[in-house]
Formats: C-alpha cells, structure tokens, sequence
C-alpha cells in the first residue's frame, strides 16, 4: 500500500495520511523535500515487502512445506508488479473496460485472493485439482472487491473508506467505472467529462458534476451487475470445491463481505 499510495499519489489511507505525504514533515526543511519524501516512501515500501518474505520465510512451518509455497510467493510478487504497471501505462489513456479488468486482474484478484489462497493450499498440500477451483473461485471475487473499492472510491462517505473521493477522477485512473461511463456516454457528456477528469485541483462541484454524469448513464449500476456476476461465479466455482464444511462456509462469507461492504 505504501507502493500504491505513492503511484497514485492519494494523500489518504485508512483516514490518515500517506506514508510519503507524512514523511514530508520529516524532510521539509531539506531541499527538495517533496522528492525526498517520495524517495523514502519508496525505500519504505520495498523494506515492508522484505520484511513480509522474511515473516513469511521464518514464520515456523516445516522447510519442506516452504519450499512447496515459495514459488508462488515470488508468483504473487510479479504478478503485483505487472499489475501497478499495467495501470500506470493506462493511466491518462482512452477507457477501455476490457483494459481495465486486466489491471484490475493482474493488480488486485491474483494479489488479494487467488495467489493467498494458492500459497494456502501448497502449505497444505493441495492437488492440482483443488488448486484449479481455488483460481476459478480467488479471480472473480478479486475482480469484485476491486470493483466494490472502485466505486467507493468514487460514491462512499470518505469517514468510512478512509480515502478521498477525488483520487481516481483527478488521476484518470482507468477503472471499469470511468471505462463504463465513456463506453454509455455520447458526445455531449464525453465533451464534459475531458474538461473535468485530471484536473489536479478538482473541487467539489467537479466532482459532483463527474458523479451526476455517471448517474445518469447508470455506469454504478453496470459495476453493480459487474460485481453480481462475479460473486455468483465465485459461489459457484465454490461448489466445486472438496473442503470441509467449516471451510465452505468461510469461503462463502469472504465472498459476500468483498461484494458487500461500506468501506
């Protein structure tokens, strides 16, 4: 996150402020301190993913079971990095809904739930077939929780995400939901939204004017049934699945609260 926060240079997580944003304070009596808090963010960043690995690779667990979970680690990595680039090639760029759902596949479903569930099921000696109906669970329901974030990022009350509403609308980040808008809108309104998406100082009234928009072509609604659908998919590959009840379950309930949530 702190990666990603300086990428998109939000100013907001969890409701308070970006680790290169706070580190500003630190340096702001050096020359270049903007850059220098960027640089250190960065160093931050790449610290936290080093001590994940080695969390990961002293957390206890038999050498032989590391070794067969290992590979994904490094998997996950570079998926998450192919995934931070494939977004910032489209950032600024025409929206396109198709290009959208790959960043949002390589940069969040893989990351956030197939590749955990992956490195789950190698600890445990999962076969090739159990692996096969985690991928076909994790990837849509990751591609749902980042469409549910997506449009939180834009409609949720900013006390509860923790985020500001403006960040994907001032960086023209290439959501579905922006993707969505351009796909429904006609001339007209894709003249208005040029003149709106990437001003770097958006206040409210623009951003209002951007929601109004998205409303009246009911591009959320779209998402909505986005999100709908990958939930069912990811219910139905659960089904699929030979785990113990317990396990089911929980599977079921990690489904419903990606979809489902206010922040």
């Amino acid at each position: 996150v702190v990666h990603d926060d300086l990428i998109d240079d939000s100013p907001l997580r969890h409701g308070r402020p970006t680790a290169h944003v706070a580190l500003r304070g630190a340096v702001r009596r050096r020359p270049r301190a903007d850059a220098a808090a960027r640089s250190l963010a960065m160093l931050a960043g790449d610290l936290l993913m080093a001590l994940a690995g080695q969390l990961f690779a002293t957390s206890g667990l038999p050498a032989a079971y590391l070794a067969r979970a290992r590979p994904l680690w490094s998997v996950m990595a570079r998926d998450l990095v192919a995934g931070e680039c494939l977004e910032i090639l489209r950032t600024g760029a025409g929206p396109d809904t198709s290009a959208s759902l790959k960043v949002i596949r390589y940069k969040t479903a893989k990351y956030t739930v197939e590749q955990p569930l992956l490195i789950g099921g190698a600890l445990a000696g999962a076969g090739t077939a159990l692996r096969e109906c985690y991928s076909a669970y994790g990837l849509p329901l990751g591609e749902a929780f980042q469409l549910r974030d997506d449009l939180l990022g834009l409609f949720g009350d900013p006390r509860r995400t923790g985020k500001a509403n403006a960040d994907d609308v001032r960086g023209q980040r290439p959501t579905a939901l922006l993707a969505e808008t351009w796909r429904l809108a006609g001339a007209d309104d894709r003249e208005r939204l040029r003149a709106l998406l990437g001003r770097r100082r958006l206040d409210t009234d623009a951003l209002d004017a951007v929601r109004e928009v998205m409303r009246r072509l009911k591009a959320p609604d779209r998402i909505e049934d986005m999100i709908s659908a990958r939930v069912e998919e990811a219910l139905g590959a659960l089904h699929e699945l030979n785990v113990p009840a317990h396990a089911a379950s929980a599977l079921a309930a990690l489904a419903q609260s990606a979809a489902v949530r206010p922040s």
